[in-house]
């Protein structure tokens, strides 16, 4: 007991240089860390908790599973203004509030900031519970908030400087396609070449064509090697740079692509729901 107190009174050196999902483990199925009943009304999700999507399916089983038999391993939090915010077990989290509970059993441990934030990237990367974009935000928050090389990145997500370097260059994709990866729509194998072109309504061109046809890798590979390989393709155009504004703040605005010329705009979505949402913020549709 004494050494575990220990070691989560020490710095982000200590207590994250071994297995993280193993420390975690340790913690909450521990006989020496006693669980307290906390109201689920007063706890937070962890604001640093890079995982943004949770499968419905497996969420609902959990939340089965807890209506019959409850919560058996304690989920961990810190105290915070107000309540406290979640560790890690934001899955039991969500699952107790669908079962409708009023309390959850929690074992309270204090960790600041930024041992918040690198526990919540880390665990989910070591549990393997995000998506190849997810994974990638992560990475870089840890880069941006904690002053971060990507070899200190690379030693502490247990992974090389390539993969690392190769993940974080998938935020240089548009942003729907990087919505496609994060979906499971396109592998990270499909999306490697696109990488490599500078034109973006080309690559989601060419995404949209890879969903439609069903194209392997292999085929995805060969078709951008008879575009030119690794060189640029498509001569970038003169844009005029006052429309290039307007493009990037309907972006801002409507969250997609957006492209303005001298004569059309053209305003990209995903799906019937996504074109009711972009219908709505330009006061489209009647009440």
């Amino acid at each position: 007991m004494a050494k575990k107190k220990n070691a989560l009174g020490q710095g982000l050196d200590s207590i994250f240089g071994s297995d993280v999902s193993a420390l975690i483990d340790s913690i909450e199925s521990s006989n020496e860390h006693s669980a307290n009943e906390i109201e689920i009304a007063s706890i937070r999700p962890n604001p640093y908790q890079p995982r943004k999507t949770f499968d419905e399916k497996a969420l609902n089983e959990l939340t089965e599973s807890i209506k019959e038999h409850g919560i058996f391993t304690p989920i961990l939090v810190r105290k915070s203004v107000g309540g406290y915010e979640i560790i890690a077990g934001e899955r039991r989290y969500r699952a107790a509030k669908k079962a409708k509970l009023e309390t959850v059993p929690c074992i309270i441990v204090d960790f600041n900031d930024d041992q918040m934030m690198e526990i919540a990237i880390l665990e989910n990367v070591q549990r393997e519970n995000l998506n190849p974009i997810e994974e990638a935000l992560g990475y870089k928050n840890l880069m941006d908030k904690l002053g971060y090389t990507q070899e200190i990145l690379a030693k502490r997500v247990g992974k090389s400087r390539e993969y690392c370097a190769n993940i974080l260059r998938l935020l240089k994709l548009p942003q729907e396609v990087q919505e496609y990866v994060a979906k499971g729509k396109l592998s990270l194998g499909h999306v490697r070449p696109l990488i490599t072109i500078d034109d973006e309504d080309k690559v989601c061109e060419i995404a949209d064509m890879i969903i439609q046809n069903k194209m392997s890798v292999r085929d995805v590979e060969k078709y951008i090697k008879e575009l030119g390989g690794k060189k640029k393709v498509g001569k970038e155009k003169k844009v005029d740079p006052n429309l290039l504004a307007v493009s990037k703040h309907m972006e801002e605005k409507l969250q997609t692509r957006v492209k303005v010329d001298n004569k059309n705009i053209i305003i990209s979505y995903h799906d019937v729901k996504d074109l009711n949402r972009i219908l709505e913020l330009l006061n489209c549709i009647e009440e």
